[in-house]
């Protein structure tokens, strides 16, 4: 039996999502709106953005490998008291970028890969806030094709 192609595989790899990320950065910095939570990034920032990706959609286990997983991305986030205005804005520069760089723009990959980053980002405005206890601990979530992965907030 033949298995469809991971989103990772179908996007170009690692470096198809290196490619997204710089092209994104780019843009980052020079907004007004996001520039402030990104003052002091690291210039290794971008890469470590495609090995997250790489990893949610099927590649390797590269970001949990280097930078410890989802502990270490969800203490990024923490305290930042992310605004609905800047996760918007996030996005779309995100989708910008990735008609940039020629990700490919089917119907299926494209409804994949936004699907994720409207979940990400609303996860990380969350996580964000003053007072939030998101779960310390969780495993790097897997996205695939038009299936989210189950969440349930906790009572």
């Amino acid at each position: 039996m033949v298995h469809p192609p991971t989103l990772f595989e179908w996007a170009g790899g690692t470096e198809a999502l290196t490619r997204l990320t710089e092209a994104f950065y780019r843009r980052v910095v020079e907004d007004e709106l996001l520039r402030p939570l990104f003052a002091h990034m690291d210039p290794a920032h971008p890469r470590y953005v495609a090995l997250w990706l790489g990893e949610v959609f099927g590649g390797p286990a590269a970001y949990t490998a280097e930078r410890g997983g989802y502990p270490h991305m969800l203490r990024q986030h923490l305290g930042k008291a992310i605004t609905e205005a800047q996760r918007r804005r996030w996005v779309n520069l995100l989708m910008d970028a990735a008609d940039e760089v020629a990700l490919p723009s089917d119907p299926e990959f494209r409804a994949a890969f936004a699907g994720y980053i409207e979940w990400g980002t609303r996860l990380a405005v969350q996580n964000s806030q003053p007072g939030a206890h998101p779960p310390q601990e969780a495993p790097v979530p897997k996205w695939g094709w038009g299936v989210a992965p189950p969440y349930q907030i906790s009572p």
